[in-house]
């Protein structure tokens, strides 16, 4: 008997119309709606087409695939109407690892979020008397409090991030005007953020002085002239210049702003608020570092080192500051309540030194023993139902990322798996296919799970994935 060609298996398939008025898929209707049911059906019908072209089913798989379609078409439901955004278990080490969404939110941060976004607030509103406010005042008057110096104020005001927060005040500070800044600082970080772009953007001319390796004061001062607007120190962000380099003090740079009548803005990119010294990590500048050394005006993110909602933040001379804000771009840059909500949990922790509720910064304080203790642990509770992969805890470091302290690495104990049957790359493939997706370093043949971003439920949950190998 002839085989049915793929003319004949494709008049076996039935219409989308026939395939919703189904008998059985009237409770997927039902649940979900007769657009997304058909929309489903749809998307059913296009892969057994598409599998039918390919030659990847017979008549017998065909009629298989017909037995089963409903079945089909409620796991098409659940994909397409579930969210695509969802939890993963970062394993890599990385704290501020960008693309896991940087920093982790605070608790108290998640549970702000909730009381005052799920409902009415004051977001504008000053209660006292009545009338319109400033969504600015809920968390500057904690900027305060962190970063005012005795007779010195200091005004914050925050955009969506920082690159945002660069351009606002370029264009405020320099526009039409010139920009000195060191050819060894024209950055590009993630996203292709190029410093020069940027620039170019807000309608300020780049002024490029020096060598990539070495600047001198000097360089400064000569590129100084009427067109002069401000003057611009960007952090490298995720890389160093080592060996045969020289760049002129925070407080040179400073001295010569002061003596021309022009700005010093600072780019510090991260933007730690505490002494990251206290955490094993060296030679990473703070906000208060900067503004206590005379900087006019500093940017940074919010959700890297200060360990906060992603956020731009500027921060400065009250009357530099102030005239960022009533620049009409302010209002296309500024941010919503969710985030004025998580910034200012956030910043109430800092103000009362719990750094532990901070989860970037306990992440940054766990001595390599503690992340050790859980490793072995969860080693033992894997052993025995372990099959073909072998385990062993060993030494290694984590990074804190997220374009912050790119040389500073912190001691830590690592998982490292190999298995008789997978390569890394097949078992690492595994890992992010659980439930939540656990997401892994791949090194020299072998998967490297470091606890130190792992929070301490989620181990289980790690265990019982590696279980089922």
């Amino acid at each position: 008997m002839k085989a049915p060609s793929k003319s004949d298996l494709f008049r076996e398939l039935p219409s989308v119309d026939e395939l919703v008025r189904a008998p059985g898929v009237g409770k997927l209707v039902e649940a979900h709606g007769a657009t997304a049911v058909t929309d489903a059906a749809r998307a059913v019908l296009a892969q057994l087409r598409q599998q039918i072209s390919s030659g990847l089913v017979d008549a017998s798989g065909l009629h298989l695939a017909l037995h089963g379609i409903e079945t089909a078409m409620e796991r098409q439901l659940r994909t397409s109407l579930s969210s695509s955004l969802r939890t993963v278990i970062n394993a890599t080490g990385v704290i501020l690892h960008t693309n896991l969404g940087r920093a982790p939110i605070a608790e108290a941060a998640l549970r702000h979020i909730t009381e005052t976004a799920g409902k009415y607030s004051n977001l504008e509103f000053e209660i006292g008397s009545g009338e319109r406010g400033k969504r600015d005042v809920h968390v500057d008057r904690l900027f305060r409090k962190l970063l005012s110096q005795e007779g010195v104020e200091i005004l914050t005001i925050v955009v969506n991030n920082n690159a945002a927060a660069v351009l606002l005040a370029l264009n405020t500070l320099a526009e039409g005007g010139e920009v000195v800044v060191s050819r060894g600082e024209l950055v590009e970080i993630g996203g292709s953020f190029r410093i020069p772009d940027v620039m170019a953007k807000s309608g300020a001319k780049l002024c490029e002085i020096g060598t990539t390796n070495r600047t001198r004061i000097g360089d400064y001062e000569k590129a100084m002239n009427e067109r002069t607007r401000l003057l611009l120190r960007v952090h490298r962000s995720n890389f160093e210049i080592t060996g045969f380099t020289e760049q002129p003090s925070t407080s040179q740079l400073v001295a010569l702003a002061k003596k021309r009548g022009i700005p010093l803005m600072e780019d510090l990119g991260s933007g730690a608020l505490v002494e990251l010294s206290h955490f094993g990590i060296g030679q990473e500048s703070t906000v208060l570092d900067s503004l206590r050394a005379g900087v006019d005006v500093v940017t940074y993110s919010g959700d890297k080192l200060l360990g906060g909602p992603q956020a731009g933040l500027i921060s400065g001379r009250p009357e530099l500051v102030a005239r960022m804000r009533a620049n009409s771009l302010f209002r296309a840059l500024r941010v919503d309540k969710l985030t004025y909500a998580a910034m200012e949990a956030t910043l109430l922790a800092y103000v009362k030194r719990d750094y532990d509720a901070i989860p970037t910064l306990k992440m940054m304080s766990l001595p390599a023993n503690e992340i050790g203790g859980r490793a072995e642990a969860l080693v033992d509770a894997v052993s025995a139902g372990s099959g073909d992969l072998q385990i062993e805890v060993i030494d290694g470091e984590s990074v804190v990322g997220g374009g912050a302290a790119p040389s500073s690495l912190l001691p830590s104990r690592l998982i490292a798996i190999t298995s008789a049957k997978l390569s890394a790359d097949e078992l690492s493939a595994r890992l992010r296919s659980s439930e939540p997706p656990i997401v892994a370093r791949v090194e020299q043949g072998r998967v490297l799970l470091d606890l130190r971003t792992v929070f301490p439920e989620q181990d289980r949950q790690i265990a019982t994935a590696l279980e089922r190998m």
